[in-house]
């Protein structure tokens, strides 16, 4: 076994398994929910996350890419329904097709093109249509979704099972925006409904689903709550954290007088001071504005980063602990319980999804299952 020389990251299925059922029982009755896996499952792991959702009784996977959708086909063959969030790239319409995914198309160009080319190779075409409700970004402009409900012989032909949209401010539950986009997709959702039954609704994203049962629709499609990011920021995380990482340490040394630490000199270890360099840096996804401003923790303590982080190592003040404690430290933790993704996030300036799909690939992973 790796003995973790390049650092250690623990990955807990189990609490991604908890926090899906938690997700799942905060549902209305009869909205289905499914689970967003795009960008390898947020940097933890796909083809280890994917399975154990599967087996929590997730049937509905959100991915962003072709590539991705066709990796996780192959992880858990047929009885999934797969959803490529980005559409299909020009070209690739018969590849998606007989893989079984389900592409998000957001012009009337793309779904035309997607139901012709699907026809003339004689295949299966179901799709996803995405209408824009106020985030102004991928999606049907109102006139194009006007566009859309007159033209009966492409609702016709077009095997459409999801509308989706997406919301902009779910995670700030008393903006406006809020009761704008739902209104604006009910609206949407109630018209094609009235055209093709068989539709189905889909809007809350992890944040969405804490703004109640009006936003959860038909599938609710999470991400980051599942990966321990806090849904509903400035309130307490109702999420299990599902990561920890530890790093390894290179060298310690004391600081005989006062003396700048790191690259452009921008802070001082005193003099009496300790340090401990820590494998792991920027290349690792130690997200370099950390640098003076986060923290690590061992032997029970918080223990603050130092000057700016390099590329591959790190700097910490280890000056509080103890002389034992010192003298045995072989490894500080920079992710955990107490040092939660989105209190680095707040370190580093950013949101936890960076944090996570930021991890590196030179830690060893460890997968814990119970």
């Amino acid at each position: 076994m790796n003995d973790f020389r390049e650092g250690l990251l623990s990955i807990n299925l189990q609490s991604i398994a908890d926090n899906y059922l938690d997700l799942t029982r905060r549902l209305a009755d009869g909205t289905r929910c499914g689970a967003v896996v795009k960008a390898d499952a947020y940097g933890l792991g796909m083809t280890q996350v994917a399975p154990t959702l599967f087996r929590q009784g997730c049937r509905d996977f959100f991915v962003a890419t072709q590539a991705e959708g066709e990796r996780l086909r192959g992880e858990l063959g047929d009885d999934v329904r797969i959803v490529i969030l980005t559409g299909v790239r020009n070209g690739a319409e018969l590849e998606c097709a007989r893989a079984g995914l389900i592409p998000t198309l957001f012009t009337l160009e793309q779904l035309r093109n997607w139901v012709e080319i699907c026809a003339r190779a004689e295949l299966s075409a179901p799709c996803a249509v995405k209408m824009d409700s106020g985030m102004t970004r991928l999606g049907l402009s109102e006139e194009e979704f006007e566009l859309l409900l007159r033209d009966r012989q492409l609702l016709n032909s077009a095997d459409i099972h999801i509308l989706l949209s997406h919301l902009a401010c779910a995670d700030e539950p008393l903006h406006p925006q809020n009761d704008y986009q739902l209104r604006s997709f009910k609206e949407a959702g109630e018209r094609l409904r009235s055209l093709c039954p068989e539709v189905q609704l889909s809007l809350a994203n992890s944040s969405g689903i804490f703004l109640g049962e009006d936003y959860h629709f038909d599938i609710a499609r999470p991400g980051s709550a599942l990966y321990g990011v806090n849904p509903v920021p400035g309130t307490p995380n109702l999420m299990r954290p599902t990561v920890a990482l530890s790093l390894p340490i290179v060298q310690k040394r004391f600081v005989s007088r006062e003396q700048s630490v790191g690259y452009g000199a921008t802070q001082q270890a005193a003099a009496g001071s300790w340090l401990a360099v820590a494998r792991g840096g920027y290349a690792d996804g130690i997200i370099r504005a950390q640098g003076g401003r986060g923290r690590g923790w061992a032997c029970g303590r918080y223990l603050p980063i130092i000057g700016r982080i390099s590329m591959d190592s790190t700097t910490f003040d280890i000056s509080a602990l103890s002389d034992q404690d010192r003298e045995s430290l072989q490894s500080i933790e920079i992710l955990n319980k107490e040092l939660t993704v989105d209190e680095v996030a707040e370190y580093a300036g950013t949101i936890g999804y960076e944090v996570l799909t930021s991890l590196g690939h030179r830690y060893f992973r460890r997968y814990i299952k119970s």
